[in-house]
């Protein structure tokens, strides 16, 4: 597997970074989104699922067919008998309007699936969207900090030309654009990685999609994302509101109803049918008894499958044990959720605090302290290990800010995620 990394990083340095991209359509989050929704292969088989529960329905609302029989004597054994042509139908008795809700029960559970893959969708596209643009920022830091290091390299030649300076410097300076190259190349792996795995969740066949953005901008706001110094509302709150909301909640109860209805109508196997039959009777006159044809008509009824040799006893305890199956998955469902949603709610938050640390100390701070030691440099105030220590200082700081900044919004994803709400929003004056 190494192997096969390193091989990849290679080929990144002779293969032009744009030869992945060129090719990919730009988007924007909304735009992919609606293009997974729209053309997702594996959405588009499970909407077919519901196509089929539907049909189902139909099937479940049946009328038995029709038998046709008959009963003719031969020779002696006709002679005052009548022979029969006739057809028999059964009646279900209290059955099939309970098999035909459990069907419509099932039917809404498949449509619960859907609506919780297609809101898982859209949340996978969204968070794919943000670890690619993630990737591209950070290139594109690292591709800032080579043209500045390039610069920091002819300036170590021109202090070494005037003998200001010795040839270690040019050495230091040399050695330090050769681990940003690798850097960068190692940076631009990781976009082609990160573009195919977006295509891989937008899953779609009509085209190949880039992100709209090069990297994140003060514009770059989706999903109605808070300010870092924004108040979240209290937990208690927003849990009432996502234990209303999660549609796998809603799965989880409806599995019950599917359950109560299936109980009902395993019940209602117990009830005995009616079979009905009726047809055309007549007797020819050579077997008449007095020469002549007579005919007529005949009706039966039959009770049939009366539950004494089988009482479906195993059919009605799995019921019983099905419905106590579903209210305990609803249970721990209830459960999991809440605790997803505590997750999710103490992740946001804490990625809010590393962003806003960045925003209002770090960021600034190490700006500021790299720009003044640049200059000192190019004064000979401070020798070049020295800049060095904070290029490098710099470089992993701007790097992690683009770390927590690509945090914060898939924090914020993963929390629209458990709450399942799109439009979700924080009152920012609070």
């Amino acid at each position: 597997m190494k192997k096969i990394l390193l091989l990849l990083m290679i080929l990144a340095v002779f293969v032009p970074f744009s030869q992945a991209t060129e090719n990919a359509e730009k988007v924007s989050m909304s735009e992919a989104v609606k293009i997974a929704e729209e053309n997702n292969l594996d959405i588009k088989s499970s909407r077919l699922g519901s196509d089929i529960e539907l049909n189902k329905i139909k099937a479940a609302n049946r009328l038995q067919n029709p038998s046709f029989g008959t009963f003719y004597n031969i020779g002696n054994a006709g002679k005052g008998n009548p022979q029969q042509l006739g057809i028999s139908q059964t009646l279900e008795i209290a059955k099939r309007g309970l098999r035909k809700n459990l069907q419509e029960a099932n039917y809404e559970l498949m449509n619960r699936n859907i609506e919780y893959l297609e809101a898982d969708l859209k949340m996978d596209v969204r968070e794919a969207y943000t670890n690619l643009l993630a990737t591209k920022s950070i290139l594109t830091t690292m591709q800032k900090q080579e043209e500045l290091l390039k610069n920091m390299l002819e300036t170590a030649k021109s202090k070494y030309k005037t003998k200001e300076v010795s040839e270690i410097d040019v050495l230091q300076a040399q050695l330090l654009l050769n681990q940003i190259i690798t850097e960068v190349t190692s940076a631009k792996y990781n976009v082609k990685t990160s573009l195919y795995q977006f295509n891989k969740v937008i899953n779609s066949p009509e085209g190949f999609y880039d992100t709209k953005e090069d990297s994140f901008t003060k514009d770059y706001n989706p999903l109605f994302i808070p300010n870092p110094a924004a108040k979240m509302p209290d937990f208690d709150r927003i849990s009432k509101q996502a234990m209303n909301n999660r549609t796998d909640i809603k799965i989880a109860l409806q599995g019950i109803e599917v359950a109560k209805k299936n109980l009902s109508y395993v019940l209602r196997q117990k009830v005995p049918d009616l079979e009905i039959t009726g047809g055309y009777s007549y007797q020819n006159p050579g077997q008449s008894g007095d020469g002549e044809f007579k005919n007529g008509a005949f009706v039966a009824a039959n009770i049939v499958n009366i539950p004494i040799l089988y009482n479906y006893s195993p059919e009605i305890k799995n019921a019983k044990l099905e419905l106590e199956q579903a209210q305990l998955n609803y249970k721990s469902t209830e459960n999991k959720a809440l605790n997803d949603v505590k997750k999710a709610y103490e992740k946001f938050l804490t990625a809010q605090l590393n962003l806003k640390n960045y925003n209002e100390q770090l960021l600034s701070s190490s700006e500021e302290l790299i720009k003044a030691s640049r200059k000192s440099y190019k004064e000979g105030k401070i020798d070049l290990t020295t800049l060095i220590t904070m290029e490098e200082s710099y470089r992993m700081i701007s790097v992690a800010y683009t770390y927590a900044l690509a945090d914060y919004y898939n924090a914020w994803n993963s929390f629209i995620r458990e709450v399942n709400d799109d439009d979700f929003r924080i009152d920012e004056d609070v």
